[in-house]
């Protein structure tokens, strides 16, 4: 029986490998002049931004670190969300049934909330330690 579901799971990964390769290529074709307009107008709005945090802070590694850390801070925001309702999923929801995934749900919860924390008070703390630390 395992060596069945083994077998099973390697034609699966496989196939899909075959299916995915497939599908890019179709993907490639599917982009038309608009849609490649708009990805080189994104990416020059995004370089130009970079530019702007090198010149803000004076330096080019200390304006990639404040882009990096800026875009950590926007992308933070839903990815810990999501992060503390799975927690409180599994706390509210399923810990009624079961003690572990109740103790579980509550880590999780605590966990996404100091992420979240950091990750919005980390670009203050830089940019603080920038402008009055480097004298």
């Amino acid at each position: 029986m395992k060596k069945v579901a083994i077998l099973a799971i390697i034609i699966m990964l496989i196939f899909g490998f075959f299916v995915s390769t497939n599908s890019v290529q179709a993907a490639e074709q599917v982009i038309d002049e608009k849609t490649e307009s708009q990805l080189v107008q994104i990416k020059e709005n995004q370089a130009r931004t970079l530019e702007d945090y090198k010149q803000k802070y004076g330096s080019d590694s200390y304006g990639v670190v404040a882009y990096i850390l800026h875009i950590i801070q926007i992308y933070s925001i839903p990815f810990c969300f999501l992060g503390i309702a799975i927690g409180a999923v599994r706390k509210y929801v399923i810990g009624i049934r079961r003690l572990d995934t109740l103790e579980k749900g509550m880590a999780l919860m605590v966990a996404f909330s100091v992420i979240l924390i950091i990750c919005q008070v980390l670009p203050l703390a830089f940019a603080v330690f920038i402008r009055f630390g480097r004298g």
